[in-house]
């Protein structure tokens, strides 16, 4: 789990330390609300929302916030958002994609531009890096749930796609329209999953020195940081020792 995703993990634990952690509950909220609109309220009934909850209970979300953003979607006094994509390219011509839920499309846009131009980068168009990912459902377990003979086994069985552990943990990667039922299939053998979700997975990536992985990390930090992104991706590679350095704080 090199590049983007070790750097993910170390920015995760880092957020449950401090105010970073009330953030992501206000995102997974959101991204429950949404789901129980574009659905049925009924996690059981609704796979998106299932996902949704099933990801807020694995960062520890409280029930009581759970449950009340299903409930604003039932009482219909939830704003609506709207699900938009970035696109763009960051220092070194790293490729990035941005996901938002938004009340407020001209006002995520101009946010989300400006600071691509802060940290080196460019906006572009709808569709023009994307092509360089795969949208593939991606089931994260910690290292605990297995050994990697045992997550590869269950993965093959389940019908994934690809397995891949390090000291991190266990990802594995599936079809993105067979997310839900090869969770459930790895539920049943290994325990509920850390997370489930359908990603943007890069086909290759691009390397980068310090200099330039440092203003990648800031782009990347602050898009995160923002209340309508919800996820950001980029197919940045850098060394170990340089990512630790530039996260160390």
């Amino acid at each position: 789990m090199a590049g983007h995703s070790q750097f993910k993990n170390i920015m995760h634990r880092k957020g449950k330390q401090d105010a970073i952690r009330a953030k992501l509950f206000a995102k997974l909220a959101r991204e429950i609300t949404v789901a129980a609109r574009a659905g049925v309220p009924d996690p059981g009934s609704n796979s998106r929302l299932r996902l949704a909850v099933q990801n807020a209970r694995a960062e520890n979300m409280p029930k009581d916030n759970i449950e009340r953003a299903i409930k604003k979607a039932e009482a219909g006094d939830a704003l609506s958002y709207e699900s938009i994509r970035y696109e763009g390219y960051g220092p070194g011509g790293v490729a990035v994609i941005v996901e938002a839920l938004t009340d407020n499309r001209n006002r995520t846009a101009g946010v989300v531009r400006s600071l691509f131009t802060k940290y080196g980068g460019n906006l572009g168009e709808t569709g023009s890096v994307s092509f360089m990912f795969s949208r593939v459902g991606e089931i994260t377990f910690a290292r605990k749930a297995g050994s990697p003979e045992e997550l590869l086994e269950a993965g093959i069985e389940a019908g994934a796609d690809d397995v891949m552990s390090d000291d991190e943990g266990h990802v594995i990667y599936c079809a993105a329209d067979s997310l839900s039922e090869v969770a459930a299939k790895l539920a049943q053998t290994l325990g509920e999953p850390s997370a489930s979700k359908v990603v943007w997975k890069p086909n290759t990536t691009t390397p980068l020195e310090e200099e330039r992985a440092e203003q990648l990390v800031k782009l990347v930090t602050s898009l995160d940081e923002e209340d309508d992104v919800q996820n950001v991706y980029s197919n940045f590679e850098v060394s170990s020792e340089v990512l630790n350095k530039l996260t160390a704080a």
